[in-house]
């Protein structure tokens, strides 16, 4: 007992010293195993563990794309007469009367239809002291104007411009060209050119069609002409190469007209 009372606080100061380092120790083991937990955490939320995915059936969608690819037309006037049930005319003592369905230009045979080109061709070339310059013709078969359609020429150096076009350089010996390169005025495509190949662009169509109740033919009909037949005057708003539009001049209905070479 007398060493008890005499080292004591040694004892007590040694106890806590071995609890301290015991803290210590036990502090490197749990820092350790935190960061461990850390580190785990990190790579499960970064890199999840995760199933690959199966193959995605797309036999659905690409059964979709395949419709769209060929749109399913549906005629709501010739057969079930859901949206228009009868087409009536008005007789000369005003009386309405059903209009029979064998007439009228839903019946009009489209025969042909043929495009409209601008077509610019290299003629010749002529020399002089003041350099090359190079005969162009332009033929506008498309043009609304009757005097434009017929083929005119052109003489015309590197630089020149008109309402057709500008040449603006020429590949190969200028007296000699192997071509023209043209930029076109309404466009701004180029367009090149040659002495056996000329320039070719589609800029419409006209159209050849009949009309069998009244046996007429009409030929070369192009956008913008009128014609008449069963009774009415009809306009050609649209011709492609598929098919021709006419509009009725007293309501404005317009008839798809398709054509099949």
């Amino acid at each position: 007992m007398s060493f008890l009372k005499k080292h004591y606080e040694k004892i007590l100061l040694g106890l806590v010293l071995a609890g301290l380092v015991g803290v210590l120790v036990f502090m490197l083991f749990y820092i350790a195993a935190d960061k461990r937990a850390m580190e785990d955490l990190a790579e499960t939320i970064i890199n999840p563990s995760a199933k690959p995915l199966t193959n995605i059936d797309l036999t659905v969608s690409e059964a979709a794309l395949a419709r769209v690819q060929s749109p399913f037309r549906l005629d709501f006037e010739t057969g079930n007469k859901l949206f228009n049930p009868f087409e009536w005319q008005k007789t000369p003592d005003g009386r309405l009367i059903k209009k029979a369905t064998s007439t009228g230009p839903q019946i009009v045979v489209v025969t042909n239809i043929a495009p409209l080109y601008l077509i610019l061709s290299l003629d010749s070339v002529t020399t002089n002291e003041l350099g090359a310059r190079y005969v162009v013709s332009v033929e506008h078969q498309g043009a609304t104007n009757v005097a434009r359609r017929h083929r005119t020429t052109h003489y015309v150096s590197v630089g020149d411009k008109n309402d057709t076009f500008a040449l603006s350089s020429i590949q190969g010996p200028p007296e000699n060209p192997d071509a023209l390169i043209l930029k076109l005025t309404d466009t701004g495509e180029p367009a090149t050119v040659t002495r056996s190949l000329p320039y070719r662009r589609v800029d419409g169509y006209l159209a050849d069609f009949r009309y069998d109740p009244e046996k007429r033919v009409f030929r070369g009909r192009r956008v913008g002409d009128r014609v008449s037949f069963g009774g009415a005057d009809y306009l050609v708003v649209e011709i492609n190469q598929h098919e021709l539009i006419l509009a009725d001049q007293s309501n404005q209905k317009k008839t798809s007209l398709p054509f099949a070479p």
